[in-house]
């Protein structure tokens, strides 16, 4: 089969499309026949680059975390799963370590996962769309839903409207029934927020985020804060939008990670900060029941072969990157 490999740290073309064996499954694994999986920021482009070292990655390594595909082979001791399931993998495996960091990922014809991180795809969901929800929808309902606590009638501010787990999280919030503000810090990518179904949509590059919101709320705040940037200069803001007995949730910090916060504004309003990256793999299914009824859209910048891997790479770190949504390599496009 051919995987997208790198064997040292370094730039795009450190990455090579190379002959590699078809896996076999382990007695809890499965192998799937990739047909979509994301470049990711993070944990593709920055570990490839050699700027992530703390996530203790060793080339050589095939990256990709978030693979989706046809299963086509299950170890002996896989019953859930059966050839010809249509399936996701999520990031958290089952006895601990992330896939397509800890072990090799799917940027390949073929990838080997552990079934517990593996969730069946609904037909009605394509495998595109699949990949970004698996990724992004089980962290955004982790910390929504299971940190967040939030309920129907509650308000919830959303930064990073237009990004992956900000599009997500602002369809499942409001899919809950609570009333949604959505904030960029343009007005191109605000107003992302409001086509994904955002009651409000804020430009913080040109208003105030902390007025904006008290406008809103009618000097209330927000129940739940949602970040995934730390964006130092508007992070903090966010900070001071919440209620009391308000909670702030978050699972990224790469506009940071360093963030001023103003504690007396924590302690005198009792908030509760909580950070969790971790993708519980069951809280993918329903998200892909709210993409098959129509309630949650996957949004994706394009879809090209692996084998251009190394370009797409170099697009995420160029001055320009990408527009909006993920970039998916398939596989079986070539």
């Amino acid at each position: 089969m051919k995987a997208m490999v790198f064997n040292e740290f370094g730039p795009p073309d450190v990455l090579h499309y190379e002959d590699r064996p078809v896996p076999d499954p382990g007695s809890d694994d499965l192998v799937m026949q990739v047909h979509a999986v994301s470049v990711n920021r993070v944990l593709d482009v920055e570990i490839r680059s050699g700027r992530a070292p703390h996530y203790g990655v060793t080339p050589p390594h095939i990256p990709g975390v978030d693979p989706s595909g046809v299963v086509v082979a299950v170890g002996d001791n896989v019953t859930e799963f059966a050839v010809g399931d249509r399936v996701s993998a999520t990031l958290t495996m089952p006895k601990g370590g992330r896939y397509g960091i800890e072990c090799d990922g799917g940027d390949a014809e073929y990838a080997l996962a552990p079934a517990g991180c593996c969730v069946k795809v609904r037909d009605e969901v394509g495998f595109a769309e699949a990949t970004v929800i698996s990724r992004h929808g089980p962290v955004a309902y982790n910390l929504l839903f299971r940190h967040g606590k939030l309920e129907a009638g509650q308000t919830v501010l959303i930064l990073g409207a237009s990004g992956n787990l900000g599009s997500i999280g602002i369809q499942l919030a409001k899919a809950a029934g609570a009333t949604v503000i959505a904030a960029a810090g343009s007005a191109d990518r605000a107003s992302v927020g409001a086509e994904l179904g955002a009651d409000y949509a804020v430009n913080y590059g040109e208003i105030d985020l902390v007025d904006a919101v008290m406008e809103i709320t009618e000097g209330q705040g927000v129940n739940l804060f949602y970040d995934n940037i730390a964006n130092p200069d508007f992070c903090s803001k966010g900070i001071e939008c919440l209620a009391r007995h308000g909670r702030m949730v978050t699972a990224g910090a790469h506009g940071g990670p360093v963030v001023p916060v103003n504690f007396h504004t924590v302690y005198n309003r009792q908030l509760t900060i909580k950070g969790d990256p971790q993708s519980i793999a069951s809280d993918a299914l329903p998200c892909f029941d709210a993409a098959a009824e129509g309630k949650l859209k996957a949004v994706i910048d394009r879809v090209v072969p692996l084998s251009k891997a190394p370009a797409m790479h170099a697009l995420l770190e160029s001055p320009e990157g990408v527009g909006v949504g993920k970039i998916i390599l398939d596989p079986t496009l070539g």
